[in-house]
């Protein structure tokens, strides 16, 4: 049994789960948050259990539950996939609860204070994209599902977890030099799944917050030819709102915080063929 306490800015989460494999997780790719319970002066934003399941399923066909302050939000998944479960409703949790901020779902990373959003639909190459630009060109991890922008100070708060990767991305990611990856799990309702963990120097500045410059609509297609365009902020805000977790729930705040956050950021449309050509048309859009 694991009964731990993470800080993970901008929230406080508690963890109890009986899985050896959800304490492998977090001992693997949350190292520093850990706190032992009771130790954190910190409000408690989500209290989490990862629960075995009951009556017969706890025996045959064992499941995984989680629970959130004691209510079970969504399905059981099996046993051995009570990790992942950890993390996907945790992005659950940061996407359905009122924290204040405007919640999206891109991948953030960031350089020199400047960071670089890109939201994208499944099967886009987002992740992947994130981390070669973490791993390879050096770009700080912010987060790799979930840009959250703060309305009061339109900054992007870091959340540097671990990046989710499916399927072809796996072997491609583990290639890259500094990745760390997890156990692999398959039969998800993704397909194989595994996390890569955030460099220690993206963990360090978890603190720092950015403010967004860039705005990338990544596509991966194969046999395409590379194709690099910039498009209008009006587009852009459209686009983004259709990926905002809680705009509606946000109101005008959210609505002005998205409009300032573009104000000032140049957004493009890429399209590529290979992570290669992904990253030279990110240099050619940052001038980095």
């Amino acid at each position: 049994m694991i009964d731990t306490t993470l800080h993970l800015a901008p929230v406080t989460v508690r963890v109890r789960a009986p899985f050896g494999a959800v304490r492998q997780h977090l001992e693997t790719f949350y190292p520093e948050a850990m706190q032992a319970p009771g130790r954190t002066k910190r409000f408690i934003d989500f209290d989490i259990r990862i629960e075995r399941g009951t009556g017969w399923r706890r025996w045959l066909r064992p499941q995984a539950r989680f629970l959130l302050d004691h209510v079970e939000p969504f399905l059981p998944l099996p046993a051995n996939q009570a990790a992942p479960l950890f993390e996907w409703g945790l992005n659950w949790c940061l996407a359905s609860r009122p924290l204040g901020y405007l919640v999206m779902h891109a991948a953030v990373v960031a350089r020199d204070g400047d960071a670089l959003v890109m939201p994208g639909s499944p099967g886009a190459g987002k992740s992947t994209l994130c981390a070669a630009l973490t791993f390879i060109d050096g770009w700080r991890l912010l987060s790799d599902e979930l840009a959250i922008l703060a309305p009061a100070c339109g900054t992007l708060q870091p959340t540097p977890r671990p990046i989710s990767l499916k399927n072809e991305s796996i072997e491609i990611v583990s290639r890259f030099p500094g990745a760390t990856l997890g156990p692999r799990y398959t039969d998800t309702r993704k397909g194989t799944i595994s996390h890569a963990a955030p460099p220690s120097a993206s963990r360090a500045a978890a603190e720092h917050q950015a403010r967004c410059r860039w705005v990338v609509f990544p596509r991966f297609a194969a046999e395409s030819a590379p194709c690099c365009e910039e498009i209008g902020r009006a587009e852009a805000f459209a686009r983004i709102a259709e990926q905002s977790f809680n705009r509606d729930r946000m109101g005008e705040t959210g609505f002005r915080a998205l409009c300032d956050m573009l104000d000032k950021a140049r957004c493009f449309d890429i399209v590529f063929d290979s992570t290669e050509t992904a990253l030279a048309l990110v240099r050619d859009v940052t001038g980095q």
